[in-house]
């Protein structure tokens, strides 16, 4: 007799990416007006949902469509008419100058007198968006500014003639971003080059945003200890396990305890690409939930994982994260037959092992440590 795979129960997506107009056509994260009746559109992070906006009567200030007596009165973001084309909303205290919680992260951008960087610096804002709008819903701090142990901010820079070439990486809460990563032929390049098979904007925004988290949510604490045991001790020489990684490759084995290959270079980069790994999943799983798909619903089964895969003496919680990898497993098995059905590469080209499983459940878990601690300040 077959036994019935356990079924979780349907969750309300965090950050639903696609809503009804007021006049009823469905509208998404990304629009700023509807397309059918023209109505302003505005996300506002604070509620995690796109909002059809009318005018409030005074300059500037708009209320949602929907619900207007009870409704907030808001601003829309000033980047909406720069380069970054930002529809995020700010409440109306804030003044009409501020902007949103994700561009007032970003305090270098390139030269906008330039049109291919007001192109790129469009593309990477709306990776930043889409990277903070589930961070938010998370409740993961994200605050604006320079301190080492608080603050983050994003250099978006293009090298300049004579200059050195610019460094995509994170110091100190300060994460660059060369922009040329958002030409796609540059990218492309790179992307063979190096051999990431998954080289993107949101990639690179999400690897480079957990090394800002382990700074801020594992250095000095008492996660530290444990991170440890489960990457491996970050104190290894940094510079020239780097450099070993490119001039000598990952190990052949890599795939048996990592998510990708840049991931057996060293501890922080383990954990970074674990961190990007983890937030591919939410996201992805998140705005299937809010299509209506399921990975649980999927009707593919592959071998699946048990709490007796994980780390002997975690909390008890662990079976909602099994629930969490195997609609993963499944919703992804199905997309990449669909994207070959298209004759593109794969959606998600990797294998997750045991080990890295057990990494991606340490993440988990520092994550969802956050819905229990005090609001962190905007």
């Amino acid at each position: 007799m077959t036994v019935a795979a356990r079924r979780p129960p349907v969750l309300s997506p965090l950050v639903p990416r696609s809503v009804a107009c007021r006049c009823g056509r469905p509208v998404f994260f990304r629009n700023s007006e509807c397309l059918a009746c023209h109505t302003p559109l505005g996300f506002d992070p604070e509620r995690a949902r796109l909002l059809p906006l009318v005018p409030s009567g005074k300059e500037g200030v708009w209320v949602p469509a929907i619900g207007r007596r009870r409704s907030p009165r808001l601003r829309r973001c000033p980047n909406l008419t720069t380069g970054a084309g930002c529809n995020w909303l700010l409440a109306e205290s804030e003044g009409p100058e501020a902007l949103c919680r994700c561009c007032r992260l970003t305090r270098t951008v390139p030269d906008q007198s330039i049109a291919e960087n007001r192109l790129w610096w469009c593309r990477v804002s709306a990776a930043q968006r889409r990277l903070f709008s589930l961070v938010i819903a998370l409740r993961l701090p994200a605050l604006p500014g320079e301190d080492p142990k608080l603050g983050l901010a994003f250099d978006l820079l293009r090298q300049l003639p004579g200059e050195p070439p610019v460094v995509t990486g994170h110091a100190d809460g300060v994460i660059t971003i060369d922009v040329t990563e958002a030409d796609d032929s540059e990218r492309e390049q790179r992307r063979n080059a190096l051999h990431e098979p998954y080289r993107t904007l949101l990639g690179h925004l999400r690897h480079e945003i957990g090394h800002y988290y382990w700074q801020r949510l594992v250095d000095g604490t008492d996660w530290q200890e444990r991170c440890r045991e489960v990457f491996g001790d970050e104190r290894a020489d940094y510079p020239e396990a780097l450099q070993n990684h490119y001039s000598n490759g990952p190990p052949a084995d890599w795939e048996e305890n990592f998510v990708t290959a840049y991931a057996s270079s060293h501890p922080w980069e383990d954990w970074a690409e674990t961190w990007a790994h983890y937030m591919h999943l939410r996201d992805t799983l998140d705005t299937a939930r809010g299509f209506g798909l399921d990975g649980e619903r999927v009707e593919l089964h592959y071998e699946r994982w048990s709490v007796d895969d994980l780390n002997a003496g975690e909390p008890a919680d662990r079976q909602s994260f099994i629930d969490v990898v195997h609609g993963w497993m499944e919703l992804t098995g199905v997309l990449n037959e669909l994207s070959r059905s298209m004759g593109l590469a794969d959606f998600y080209p990797f294998v997750v092992s045991r080990p890295a499983l057990r990494k991606l459940h340490f993440v988990h878990r520092i994550v969802q440590a956050q819905q229990s601690a005090p609001k962190p300040a905007t």
